[in-house]
């Protein structure tokens, strides 16, 4: 059965990108949220040119393995350049959630602009993961997703370091959320934590 599932990289105070965040500057000064990518000697099985440590590559890659669309948040999309038409999973399709006017670009084949809210979304996107899980991109999509009660996990790819500023992974929620941790691995730069939502 399809899952929501949220991944993100966040630093230890909570903060999924850094301060300025735009098009171009997706991680605002903290563009080092994704080095962890990068600094590693594994390639990744599902992204190329992704080359982690090994802890990381294997939970990064059972998760992007698990993934069958995205959701994304209509600041994501913009400050990702509207991912060159594409998507931030090579082969999941995305679907922007937007109350604003439709992109400045088409929707692609890969992308679907829904704007009538997250059950919409989520239930497009399930539709279309073929069985697959969920991914959820940005604090807005994520806390949204969360007050309708739609989140099944979340993975906090924690980075050590505290930015004191920037986009918050969650923001404000009507009450408390409940998580049981699944499983934590250490790994250089960062460190994997995932969690069920208690329900």
């Amino acid at each position: 059965m399809s899952k929501v599932i949220c991944a993100l990289a966040v630093s230890v105070d909570g903060y999924i990108t850094g301060r300025g965040p735009g098009p171009g500057r997706g991680l605002g000064d903290a563009g080092f949220l994704f080095d962890w990518y990068f600094d590693g000697d594994t390639p990744s099985r599902v992204f190329d040119g992704f080359k982690l440590s090994e802890p990381s590559a294997r939970v990064f890659d059972a998760l992007a393995a698990r993934v069958g669309a995205i959701i994304s948040g209509r600041n994501t999309y913009d400050d990702s350049e509207e991912f060159g038409g594409g998507g931030p999973h090579p082969t999941a399709p995305l679907f922007i959630l937007s109350h604003r006017p439709a992109p400045r670009t088409e929707e692609s084949e890969r992308q679907t602009l829904i704007t009538t809210g997250i059950e919409d979304a989520v239930a497009a996107a399930k539709a279309a993961a073929g069985g697959k899980d969920v991914g959820l991109q940005g604090g807005g999509v994520v806390t949204e997703a969360l007050k309708a009660g739609l989140v099944d996990e979340f993975v906090l790819h924690q980075v050590p370091v505290l930015l004191g500023g920037g986009r918050p992974y969650f923001q404000e929620l009507p009450s408390h959320v409940r998580l049981r941790l699944v499983e934590a691995v250490p790994a250089p730069g960062v460190t994997h934590l995932h969690y069920e939502v208690v329900r």
